[in-house]
């Protein structure tokens, strides 16, 4: 969204980033107007209000995330619009299995390092509880103190890709047994047709 704002989201991944790229220019124009960095919640309005007016329509589930001369500040933005600020949230359909591993192991004094881990092992959590969470683990830090963000893409890959033969399938003669004799059980076949009323009717009969 902006050099100190970033968001992720879940659900399809056109509908995600044209939002999240419409709002980005949003908050754009809103630096170049006020000559200043712009605030997280009037990136999580934007959100809101232009989903809201969608009512659901558009499959976009985010996480907004950022820091402004206010303080930190991290929301979930639902599809209808609504919206939530907790210490910690999760979204999409492995969120489930993500929001317990971070109500397991969330406290309030965590260090970086500490968050980065617990956040990674939630998202790993939901890799493995669902099929459609992806495979790989990408970790975005945005600190206050440094007024820096710092993305780290393909932060792990718990589940390696399959690897496939170029050259496709190469088994030898006579693998597989095959029968040459060819059997024939029907011999011979009529077909009747009987027209009545301006309609149709047709039926098979197989004799020996």
């Amino acid at each position: 969204i902006s050099k100190l704002i970033w968001c992720c989201g879940a659900g399809t991944s056109a509908d995600t980033e044209n939002t999240t790229a419409l709002i980005a220019s949003k908050m754009k124009l809103l630096q170049l107007t006020t000559n200043q960095e712009p605030r997280v919640v009037a990136a999580m309005t934007q959100l809101k209000q232009y989903l809201f007016g969608y009512q659901g329509y558009i499959s976009a589930a985010l996480v907004l995330g950022g820091v402004d001369i206010t303080g930190s500040y991290l929301f979930t933005v639902h599809p209808h619009g609504s919206v939530d600020r907790l210490p910690f949230v999760s979204m999409g359909s492995g969120s489930l299995a993500a929001m317990a591993v971070l109500e397991a192991g969330y406290t309030d004094n965590l260090n970086e390092q500490q968050a980065v881990d617990l956040v990674s092992n939630a998202i790993q959590a939901g890799i493995f509880n669902d099929l459609g969470s992806g495979s790989n683990v990408d970790v975005c830090v945005i600190s206050n103190s440094r007024k820096q963000t710092t993305m780290h893409r393909t932060y792990l890959s718990p589940i390696e890709p399959i690897s496939r033969a170029h050259t496709g399938y190469n088994f030898p003669r006579s693998t597989t047994g095959y029968i040459r004799d060819v059997k024939r059980i029907f011999k011979n076949s009529i077909s009747v047709t009987t027209l009545a009323h301006m309609s149709s009717t047709t039926a098979g009969v197989m004799t020996d």
